[in-house]
């Protein structure tokens, strides 16, 4: 397959050519539906590629935008948008081209439109070989990494293997108490922790994301208990992303449960759909970052924050790091070399990029029609 490469503007302003997409750009494509922040109220988003292997997920988290990018492929009895997977002939023939092409080490961020991990306890699909098994095979002996973005606890097989150069293991967690009303089907949280753990032990690189924080009562003593448990349990994260709710348009109208929608600021819409007010984003960020670095903790990043926030806590996003780059370098320079506009010209909200569109039922009769092909 060939490669396609494209001039990008980095959020610290300079220029790169970049890989785009891998072919067609149905297995790897860059996520760059997020322009150069200008305006306070676009999101900062570092350009990331996509390894779509899969698509779906067999849990039920009421705010995840896959519930509007899939619309069209709801399960009638329960609203889910359950896991579809790819021929693994084609995934393999872009990431071997990937490979072979691209010198320098990359993410691969797995978990963008699927969780990661939901493919780890089948024994029938594929012969019964892993999604993890398959992938790592592929990229050995090569300088890139697969992230595995996950709200599942199913490690084994990471940890029977020794794939420590190749694959990063990330995990979306939240109050457990805001789990059970919104992240319906899916583990724990602790349970989640505790699966991290595990894998730290085993020596591999660990990113968590305690995303989406919502303001329900008492949030401030909740996000706090989960940030005790993370360092209770022994695990040291090589970073944490905090992020708060996003609400795509495309999401909002295919919500099965709406009520945490209550937390939006309608009045107010983002390059990235709409979220709580400003103060309160604000503290909810402040109270978590604080406790963090209780610890002495300081490697944190947020996600798809607007730039107004961004200069409210006083950092720059210049320097973001996040769950899915592998840019080392840390927030906190104050962002003074880039002037935006002042916050009281910020008009009605102007015509935003939408988000990804959703996938066409042709093209997800295709991508069945090639894995029944291919078994």
């Amino acid at each position: 397959m060939g490669i396609t490469w494209k001039e990008y503007k980095l959020l610290d302003g300079s220029m790169q050519s970049l890989v785009q997409r891998v072919g067609d750009g149905n297995i790897i494509e860059r996520f760059d539906k997020t322009p150069y922040p200008k305006e306070l109220n676009d999101v900062v988003c570092p350009h990331f590629l996509e390894l779509k292997w899969a698509w779906g997920c067999p849990y039920d988290c009421s705010w995840c935008y896959l519930k509007g990018t899939f619309r069209f492929f709801k399960d009638k009895k329960t609203g889910r948008i359950l896991p579809s997977f790819k021929a693994r002939t084609r995934v393999e023939s872009a990431c071997r081209s990937f490979k072979e092409r691209v010198q320098t080490g990359h993410i691969l961020n797995s978990g963008e439109l699927a969780d990661s991990l939901m493919d780890e306890a089948s024994t029938t699909r594929n012969k019964g070989v892993a999604f993890s098994k398959f992938i790592i095979e592929v990229f050995k002996d090569s300088p890139h990494k697969v992230l595995f973005l996950s709200k599942g606890i199913q490690v084994t097989n990471f940890v029977e293997n020794s794939w420590q150069k190749n694959a990063i293991l990330s995990w979306s967690i939240n109050d457990p108490e805001v789990a059970k009303i919104w992240e319906k089907g899916a583990p724990d949280p602790v349970d989640r922790l505790k699966a991290a753990k595990i894998v730290q032990d085993c020596g591999y690189e660990v990113r968590l994301r305690l995303d989406p924080m919502v303001p329900v009562e008492g949030w401030q003593q909740k996000y706090k208990a989960i940030i005790d448990k993370i360092f209770k349990i022994g695990l040291e994260p090589e970073r944490i992303t905090l992020g708060t709710l996003r609400g795509l348009l495309s999401t909002l109208a295919n919500v099965s449960n709406g009520s945490w929608t209550k937390y939006l600021d309608t009045k107010n819409y983002t390059s990235w759909g709409y979220k709580p007010d400003d103060s309160i984003r604000l503290e909810l960020y402040q109270n978590a970052m604080q406790h963090l670095e209780d610890y002495g903790f300081k490697s944190i990043g947020m996600c798809k924050e607007t730039v107004k926030i961004w200069q409210m806590l006083g950092l720059s996003f210049k320097e973001i790091i996040c769950n899915c780059i592998n840019k080392e370098v840390l927030i906190g320079r104050d962002l003074n070399d880039e002037p935006v506009q002042p916050w009281a010209e910020i008009s009605a909200p102007a015509t935003y990029p939408l988000p990804p569109p959703p996938v066409t039922r042709k093209e997800a009769e295709k991508d069945e029609e090639n894995t029944k092909k291919e078994k």
